[in-house]
Parts: structure tokens; sequence; C-alpha cells
């Protein structure tokens, strides 16, 4: 199965009563293990959580923290990209080189890094420099 697949099943697990947009990812470790993830809407919208945040915390509590590839996919196919959040927590674990294949449906993909999506991040690095400042 690819990440694309992968991520398009993970959609029948999504809870989304408010908005009805549901989201699926599938996020594959260095090792080629793939995790999924759903978005789970809660009424309070900031205790929401995002499908690629759920990948990456079921990746993560099994021990994996190395990440070359996630796919994400919505139900209407629209290309949609992993939000700032969701960036920034994929960035915690994985290089700028991080593949991100968005499904854009009828077969069809864009693929960007992480870097490009999400360029300067804030890092380890960054707080340390903070802190010797």
């Amino acid at each position: 199965m690819d990440l694309i697949e992968a991520a398009r099943n993970a959609l029948d697990g999504a809870h989304v009563p408010y908005s009805e947009y549901r989201v699926g990812a599938a996020l594959r470790t260095a090792d080629g293990t793939v995790y999924t993830g759903c978005n789970i809407e809660n009424a309070n919208y900031s205790n929401s959580l995002h499908a690629e945040e759920v990948a990456v915390a079921e990746a993560v509590k099994n021990g994996h923290r190395e990440f070359d590839r996630i796919a994400v996919t919505s139900g209407v196919r629209d290309g949609v990209t992993p939000c700032g959040m969701c960036r920034q927590t994929l960035s915690e674990f994985a290089a700028d080189d991080l593949i991100v294949v968005c499904d854009e449906g009828d077969g069809e993909t864009s693929e960007y890094t992480l870097g490009e999506l999400l360029p300067n991040t804030i890092t380890e690095g960054t707080l340390d420099d903070a802190r010797h400042d």
C-alpha cells in the first residue's frame, strides 16, 4: 500500500462533526514503518487533534524519531498541506528534507519538502541560542 492510499484509509476514523472536513495522514519512518492519523475535532476547537499530529504521536509513542515522508489527504482531495502547527510538530522530528506528498485526487499529487513549507523553523538550537543571550 502506498502512502496516499494509507492516508485515504485513515480518513475513515476522522471525527469531524463541526467542520465536516476529514483529513488523513500517513507518516513513514526511516525504517519504512507507516503510522497513520486522522483529525479528531472537539467542540472546543483548540483541543482538536490534527491528522499529522496523531500520526507523529503514534510513531513517537512506538519509539520512532526519524521520518522521511508523509502523505496528507482530505475527503475532497484538494491538495491540502499540513497547517503551520503541524509543520512545526513535524520539524521537531524531521529534517527540512522530509517529503510532504499532498493528494490532489485523480492520481495526482503535489510534493514539497518540509523546509519549503516551513523555512527558518523554531528548533531546539533556536531555544538554546536564546538561553545563552
